[in-house]
């Protein structure tokens, strides 16, 4: 497989990973909601890829800031054995927004 199908192939398996993160306060999963701005994969040994994912939070002061990265790591790692490092960061701009957000976590939250 060439390797511009094997990062899409890879982008497809993070992305359904990290929709089995949730915001223990909102019942939608941080992909959907909006929070993962960014997914880099780049290959590594043999048939393995690093990543590197940048995300925020819906405020600077969410409680749950020392843990919800820490679940995003936790998903990747337990879910994708073919990543070899990976990096979640939190960044701050720009500043989360409901704009964000999927139309099906917007129905989820009823923000039509």
């Amino acid at each position: 497989m060439d390797t511009q199908r094997r990062l899409a192939a890879m982008t497809e398996r993070v992305i359904e990973a990290l929709r089995v993160v949730y915001d223990p306060e909102i019942p939608v999963n941080v992909y959907d909601l909006g929070l993962i701005y960014k997914i880099d994969l780049t290959p590594a040994t043999g048939d393995k890829m690093d990543a590197a994912i940048a995300m925020s939070l819906t405020t600077v002061n969410c409680p749950m800031a020392d843990m919800i990265p820490g679940m995003v790591y936790d998903a990747l790692r337990d879910r994708i054995p073919d990543l070899n490092e990976i990096k979640v960061s939190l960044v701050w701009d720009p500043p989360w927004d409901p704009s964000r957000m999927s139309d099906d976590a917007r129905a989820i939250m009823e923000m039509f």
